[in-house]
Parts: C-alpha cells; structure tokens; sequence
C-alpha cells in the first residue's frame, strides 16, 4: 500500500486508515479476522473514538490485543475524545484523562500513537488542553497529538499554549462533500461554494504539513447515504463507471483514487467492515488519475468552474 507522511514528522503510514466506528455488532471471531485481514494487507493505521459503539468498539477490538498482545506493536492506534453525545463538547483537562484511561483499558494497551480532539469545543481553554496533554505526554499514555473538524484559527487558538505538534486534522471529505475544494476554485463568485465554510482549512493544513484525514470519504451532503449508485448523482455515477471500465477497476476504486489524487496526500479513514471493499480501497492508492479526469469527477458531482 502507498505509505505518507504523517505531519512534520519523519513517520510512515498507510494511506488508508481502518476506521473502526462500525465494529459494534460484529460478533467477537468476525472482529479478530477482519483485524488480522487489514494487518495483512497493511491497513495496520486504525481509527477509533471513545463515543463509536458507546465504547463498544474499542472493547470488541481490545479483546483481540488481550488475547495476542504481541500485534500491538505492528499497529498504529488512534483514538479521538471531547464528544459526550448529544449534551456537549468537553475538553477540560479532567474530561481528557479520564476519556484517554478510559480508551486504554476498553483497548487492553498502554497508549495511544495518537490522540484527536474529537470536533470543537466551544469553551475550549487552550492552557487546559496542553496541560492534559503534557500529563499524558509525561505518563506515556499518548504519543503524538492531532485534531478534528477544526478551522485554522481554532488549531491557531490551540496551538498557542500547546507545545506539541498536531500532527493531523479529520475533516469530511468526499467527491460531493468537498466545499474545501469548492471554496478555493469559485473565489470571488456569488456561487454558494465561494462562501469560505472552514476558513481555507485545506490551504492552511498543507502550509503547516498537518495531514488531512478524510473521513466519510463516500457520503453525499446532509448524511443522506452514500453517493456510490444512488440515483441523486446520477452523472457523477455515469463518469465514475465509464472510468472504472476504462481502468478496469470497481468503482469504489475510481472514487477513492478521486481523494488519493489530491496533492495534499490525504490519509483515507475507511469506514468499511468488509473485507473485499477494504482491499479495493488499498489497491485504489496505486490508481493515479489524471487532471483532466479529476475534474471531471469533480465537475459531476455538480460542482461549478468559473
């Protein structure tokens, strides 16, 4: 699998990262085979958050570490915290250790490669947050740091008492799901995709070397399903499937390969249980479309060019 860059750092790792949100309700043997599938196929970069399966997933996952203690050292685990659903956003100090302890023991491991603030908190206090992260920098209980969702004056706001580098920003991204694109093509245009939603937070990640994780890489807008065969992007279908004949490939592999094309060098948070679809985003890393395709996707989807 193509390998990237993780932020400034000198660390490599897959492009396709296994997001682990959909492992509740998997019975406890499927969970064990498809984690060995992914080690198998290099997808050894998994995603997670204290809140997936109401911590469910981390358990069901945890128990495959308890049981081979040993692959925990051929993995990359991250996990996201800050969410209490459906009552508020917290990134106090004591919410951040206790969710962090909380990802540790449901995981059976010692730390985390990498912790995400999981979406804004609006009374976030910057000197707050980078004093639980030197605690558990110090503990040893999180070795590298990154955001979620955040606009460049939120990470700028962050970054100003936090020491540490943030290494990556999760951000929804999908070939109808892409107003970070939009907003940098139809500058000074009264087009709805001109309105600055995120502060130009993909120019900004790319300045900063902060690599962008694109999460529900397959979603339409407004959660409404995914896009792939479905009658509300009927165009965008007709060219992803001409091109996935043309390559002879699937076409989740075309739409992937639409993400992987970016010169920003996403990371691609695979959401996906199943085993032949993960495969087929792998192999998508080795697809390279060409400019004019790009855009003709993009184009598709309904998106304007001046």
């Amino acid at each position: 699998m193509k390998q990237i860059t993780l932020g400034r750092s000198d660390i490599k790792i897959p492009a396709v990262a296994v997001g682990c949100m959909r492992l509740e309700g998997m019975e406890q043997r499927q969970v064990e085979h498809f984690i060995k599938h992914c080690l198998e196929h290099g997808a050894n970069f998994f995603d997670h958050a204290d809140i997936y399966g109401g911590g469910i997933c981390e358990t069901v996952f945890g128990r495959v570490l308890d049981k081979e203690p040993s692959i925990r050292e051929t993995m990359f685990i991250q996990s996201k915290c800050g969410i209490v659903p459906g009552i508020m956003f917290d990134f106090s100090k004591e919410h951040i250790l206790s969710a962090v302890e909380g990802s540790l023991q449901r995981l059976h491991t010692d730390y985390l490669d990498m912790l995400l603030l999981h979406r804004p908190d609006a009374l976030m206090e910057p000197e707050e947050v980078a004093d639980a992260f030197d605690t558990l920098e110090r503990q040893g209980k999180v070795r590298r740091f990154g955001i979620s969702n955040m606009n460049p004056m939120q990470i700028e706001l962050l970054k100003k008492s936090v020491r540490q580098e943030l290494m990556v920003n999760q951000l929804q991204f999908s070939i109808p799901v892409s107003n970070m694109v939009a907003a940098g093509l139809e500058v000074n245009m009264t087009t709805d995709g001109a309105y600055d939603r995120d502060g130009s937070v993909l120019d900004y990640c790319r300045l900063h070397d902060i690599t962008i994780q694109a999460w529900s890489p397959f979603q339409m807008p407004g959660w409404k399903g995914v896009f792939l065969g479905s009658p509300e992007y009927p165009e965008l279908n007709q060219v992803i499937h001409q091109l996935a004949q043309d390559y002879d490939v699937t076409e989740t592999m075309i739409a992937s390969a639409w993400i992987f094309r970016h010169p920003a060098n996403m990371q691609l948070i695979a959401g996906t249980t199943n085993e032949k679809r993960l495969e087929e985003i792998i192999q998508a890393t080795e697809l390279t479309l060409t400019r004019e395709e790009w855009y003709r996707l993009y184009l598709s989807a309904g998106h304007p060019l001046p």
